[in-house]
């Protein structure tokens, strides 16, 4: 095999430890560590008062996830990682020039992703200086010539690419893709590549809009909620509050994850004076089904399958049918090719996939059969496979069966994770764009965007490496650490002639450089934002569709900050100098770029009168007054072949090539992590505490396979490329899991997922199925957390 090794390392934490955790998700666990993390980044009085204002009708919404506002907003409206965002975000601490002109880019690249999170607020514009190996100051006006001499020296605007952070506002991420088409290219790998792509995908076959149905004042009336594949507690905290008023009205909490995750189990709302004051706690989940770490498509198989066979029985006996007959002749096609595809697969072809006993799988079809109103929810678990796609696809077909689409209290929930990610789809960042869109964005402005599709991020890396796209700019993320096959992927952007990071705070992907390279500080969430007309606020859209205004309270940290739409606009003014678009014009007011975006979308007419109003407007899913926008006009019902979905070819290579044996191992987040941003070392709800290279295993796997608790070993994935890629030293944690399935942090283990390795439709990368085999390892010689180290630097 050709060699492709990585090593990452801890950090070296006197209190590391692995100590389980008794008490629920949020509580006191969630208050002190509010407060710590407040006096850790020097910002208690002023990050205490941005608090006050986060969430809030006229203040700004949490960097965080997407979970929308309640109507009732409290005086306390965010949850623990939310609170970790604004503090890091509203940090006394500041990255100047002279902390450049101190440390070489070679010695940033040895220190801990957490430690270059924790160095506090990038001041000033910077250009990489090669010859000195670091970073020295460029004024804006030359970074911006910088960037348009070399967009305006390429062959064809196609040997750019134009990636996007979901945390982007509306109106920054309308003018980029404006600029963009306006150069020439769809070229937008984005966040959602590498998350929820394969829902937007699935979606958007099934039912015509890649996007959820419910709202929140669905939650108050559903009497069951099927959680599959995500992981609240961690990902999306505020969710708790909704899922306990569920659980205290009587409402049935479904969970279907592989992990036991405490936030699906139990919650202390730190808002509840009793719970608090008696150390009380809720009951989330009242059922909790354990499938092997890819098995969701089988489990939602085998309940079409009982569905199936119960309404057989109920029709030879004259009973009601338990699908909706009437919802589905009337909205759908492909209900009968589903039902033969049911009947053609046997059980013996179905349970091995599940995980679940044949009687848990059963129980949990009686479940949904028995709910009246019933909403899925769902996260990476779902779409992060091979298969992510056809999941999707899947669960659409059991809401659609039952009849719970455009009914109050049902429907679908993705669970998107970071703020603006799906609003940033909205205004158009789509590498593979509709052309009613480009039409509308044609006639508005006078342009012509091009027609074929883009590049997203797996096509990205790919002709970065190849040499087919030689200029990369970040808007916001962690491209570098974010992606896939790291060490290939950061090849790939040291090939490139110039990277560029708009960006708050630095991150790894800041020190994998170009020829040239730019890092552009830009103003944060909680910041004021004051242009030619005044303050201003940016708008952003929730995981529910709920479009509403974000106006930062605190001053800028820097009076060298632009905002994003400011730095969009100039770079668009560099090198577009014979557009006619007035790019600054639309950043003296940004009512003026929301003018702009209701003249191109029919649904964000009268955009600025509607987002002024308290909490703004809903963006209504056609889905739900059942038109379905869809080829034939009709929902569809898509089946792949069970045989198909699990003849996984990895896998099956792995089982083949290796003597070893082969498990499936998941990446997942820790507690103290949101997305690649690091916030500490703990992982309180899963008991690690001061470290993160653990590798959660079924206790009678670690038993079988001749392991013990505490054992440090090697990871490496087995793919047909017949590439060699492994990251060292990781120590066995018995967990909760079923056999056979594994799960780590990423970005440590992003280098064993192969680029190659995504869904065929969705192309979002495999991160939680990746096959790998286990070697004794080492504790590493020392404690670092450079995840991953660069090729250069690695140790084999």
């Amino acid at each position: 095999m050709d060699s492709r090794e990585t090593t990452t390392e801890d950090n070296n934490a006197s209190y590391a430890r692995i100590e389980p955790y008794d008490q629920p998700a949020g509580g006191w666990g969630a208050l002190l560590s509010v407060a710590r993390n407040l006096k850790r980044q020097e910002t208690f009085k002023k990050g205490s008062i941005s608090l006050l204002n986060i969430n809030q009708p006229t203040g700004f919404d949490c960097p965080g996830c997407a979970w929308p506002e309640k109507k009732d907003t409290h005086t306390f409206n965010f949850c623990e990682n939310g609170a970790k965002a604004v503090a890091f975000e509203a940090t006394s601490k500041r990255v100047t020039p002279e902390f450049f002109a101190t440390h070489t880019v070679s010695w940033l690249k040895e220190q801990s992703d957490f430690f270059l999170e924790d160095a506090g607020r990038i001041t000033d514009p910077m250009r990489y200086d090669a010859a000195t190996d670091k970073y020295v100051p460029i004024s804006w006006d030359d970074a911006f010539q910088l960037i348009a001499k070399h967009l305006q020296a390429l062959d064809h605007p196609n040997e750019a690419a134009f990636y996007t952070s979901g945390r982007t506002s509306n109106e920054a991420a309308f003018l980029y893709q404006l600029f963009v088409r306006n150069f020439g290219t769809n070229n937008f790998p984005d966040c959602s590549n590498m998350c929820h792509e394969a829902t937007s995908v699935g979606l958007k076959d099934a039912i015509g809009l890649g996007k959820g149905t419910v709202t929140l004042d669905d939650f108050d009336q559903a009497d069951a909620i099927f959680s599959f594949g995500h992981n609240p507690g961690t990902n999306h905290p505020r969710m708790l509050a909704t899922l306990r008023e569920v659980s205290k009205r009587g409402g049935t909490i479904i969970a279907i994850n592989p992990l036991k995750e405490r936030g699906l189990e139990r919650f202390q709302d730190p808002q509840a004076p009793l719970e608090m004051m008696t150390n009380g706690s809720t009951p989330i989940s009242r059922y909790y089904f354990q499938p092997k770490v890819g098995g969701d498509y089988a489990i939602m198989f085998g309940m079409l399958k009982h569905l199936d066979e119960w309404d057989q029985i109920n029709l030879s006996k004259g009973k009601p049918s338990v699908f909706d007959r009437d919802f589905i002749a009337l909205n759908t096609v492909g209900f009968e090719d589903m039902l033969t595809e049911i009947r053609n697969t046997s059980w013996s072809e179905i349970h091995p996939h599940t995980g679940l006993t044949p009687e848990h799988l059963e129980a949990l079809s009686k479940l949904y059969l028995e709910s009246q109103r019933a909403i899925f929810c769902w996260g990476m678990g779902i779409t992060q496979h091979r298969h992510g796609t056809v999941n999707v696809h899947m669960l659409a077909n059991l809401m659609l069966a039952r009849g719970h689409i455009g009914r109050p209290g049902a429907g679908l929930a993705p669970i998107r994770g970071h703020s603006n990610v799906q609003g940033d789809r909205t205004m158009g960042i789509n590498e593979r764009p509709g052309a009613k869109m480009l039409d509308s964005i044609d006639r508005v402005f006078g342009i012509q965007s091009p027609r074929e599709d883009g590049l997203g991020v797996v096509e990205t890396i790919k002709a970065m490496a190849e040499g087919q796209v030689k200029v990369f700019i970040g808007l916001g993320g962690n491209f570098a650490v974010a992606t896939p096959d790291s060490d290939y992927t950061q090849q790939a952007l040291r090939a490139c002639k110039l990277t560029v990071h708009i960006t708050t705070k630095m991150n790894r992907s800041h020190l994998v450089c170009g020829e040239d390279a730019l890092m552009l500080p830009c103003l944060g969430r909680t910041e004021i934002d004051t242009q030619k007309h005044g303050p201003q606020a940016i708008s952003v859209e929730d995981s529910m569709s709920n479009v509403h205004l974000s106006a930062g309270r605190n001053e800028p940290i820097s009076s060298d900050l632009l905002s994003e739409p400011d730095i969009v606009a100039r770079i668009a003014e560099a090198t577009l100098p014979d557009s006619q678009i007035k790019w600054r014009w639309y950043v003296e007011s940004y009512d003026r770029i929301r003018d702009a975006i209701s003249e191109v979308f029919d649904e964000f007419h009268d955009f600025n009168q509607r987002v002024y109003q308290p909490g703004g407007f809903h963006l209504e899913h056609p889905a739900n007054q059942h038109v379905w926008n869809t080829p034939k006009g009709k929902a569809q019902f898509l089946i792949t072949p069970i045989s198909e979905v699990y003849a996984d070819k990895e896998h099956q290579f792995a089982d083949t090539y290796s003597k070893a044996k082969v498990y499936t191992l998941m990446t997942t987040r820790s507690h103290d992590q949101y997305n690649t941003t690091l916030y500490g070392l703990d992982d309180r709800y899963r008991g690690v505490f001061g470290q993160r290279r653990v590798l959660f295993m079924n206790e009678q796997d670690i038993q079988e396979a001749g392991f013990q608790a505490d054992q440090w070993v090697d990871i490496e994935s087995i793919y047909s490329d017949g590439l060699k890629r492994i990251v060292r030293s990781f120590k066995i944690v018995p967990y909760n899991i079923p056999r056979g399935s594994m799960a780590a942090y990423y970005p440590e283990t992003n280098p064993l997922v192969a680029l190659s390795s995504h869904d065929k439709y969705a192309k979002i990368p495999a991160s939680k199925s990746i096959p790998v085999i286990l070697h004794p390892g080492q504790a590493p010689e020392h404690f670092n957390l450079a995840a991953p180290v660069d090729p250069e630097h690695a140790n084999g």
